[in-house]
């Protein structure tokens, strides 16, 4: 298929990486030419301006920032991309934009698909990501096999705006968990036990987690530098927050594990991994 990517950041270049494996025929873009340039000599392909790269693709993919960026892009490629063409967008957005630029498509006979997903940094490189998707079943049929290079999962939610707040729903548990995981490993450590010890002992049951897994260590080791940015999770629990207004959702657990991300901001952790909410315990 005749593919345009737009945003090449830690998600993105090796997502779009996996399609130039797959076989599609890739135009990328980003917003740094550099990193552009440097895709297409990892991978070949072609690199430039969003309506360029865009220019009758079949399917238009974004792994952008915010839901500016969504708007900017979508508006700036719209009309390049092919009749009847779909759009995946990977970003993490409010349901509202998600819904938005599904009428936009619709209205110019093309289609829009939400597809946020987890998994991280290390998900995208592997290809084992988990996409939460939302858009008309038609389009979401054409864009799951292509999709599937980089995915271990892939499930339609419902109409447009379903994936983003399935997202919603992830970063609500995520949240919980590493809280609970950096208490956890705080009160071990004031305890006097061996957090070692203490993982073995309890990894095996009820309290298990890919959080306790995969960031046990790094925690007790107060190390950070890595994995998903406390900025990166205050946008995403904002835009849920912002959400739960409007749907009514008492989420008392979130919003006070948000205000202890942006104690960590105020400590310098804007780039910390979310993991590092045990910091502000030690401190």
């Amino acid at each position: 298929m005749k593919v345009a990517f737009a945003g090449l950041g830690v998600m993105g270049f090796p997502m779009a990486g996996h399609l130039a494996r797959a076989g599609h025929d890739l135009a990328v873009h980003n917003r740094s030419p550099e990193k552009g340039a440097r895709w297409v000599e990892t991978y070949g392909g072609r690199s430039g301006a969003p309506g360029e790269a865009a220019q009758g693709a079949e399917m238009l993919i974004l792994c952008v920032g915010n839901d500016e960026d969504v708007r900017q892009v979508v508006a700036q490629t719209l009309e390049a991309l092919a009749p009847g063409a779909v759009i995946v967008d990977h970003t993490t957005t409010s349901a509202v934009v998600a819904r938005e630029m599904a009428e936009k498509a619709a209205a110019t006979g093309r289609a829009f698909v939400d597809a946020p997903v987890s998994g991280g940094q290390a998900g995208a490189e592997s290809g084992q990501l988990t996409i939460m998707c939302g858009g008309e079943a038609a389009a979401f049929a054409r864009a799951e096999p292509v999709i599937g290079a980089y995915a271990k999962a892939i499930r339609r939610m419902g109409g447009p705006g379903a994936g983003q707040l399935a997202k919603m729903v992830n970063q609500i548990c995520i949240a919980g968990v590493v809280q609970g995981l950096a208490e956890g490993l705080h009160f071990a450590k004031r305890a006097g036990l061996d957090p070692a010890d203490v993982y073995e002992a309890i990894s095996k049951g009820a309290a298990q987690s890919w959080q306790m897994d995969n960031r046990w260590k790094s925690m007790t080791e107060g190390r950070f530098d890595f994995g998903f940015a406390v900025d990166w999770m205050r946008k995403d629990l904002g835009l849920l927050l912002d959400e739960a207004d409007r749907n009514g959702a008492k989420l008392e657990m979130t919003g006070m594990v948000d205000r202890f991300y942006a104690e960590l901001q105020a400590m310098g952790g804007q780039r910390w991994d979310t993991s590092s909410l045990v910091a502000r315990l030690e401190t």
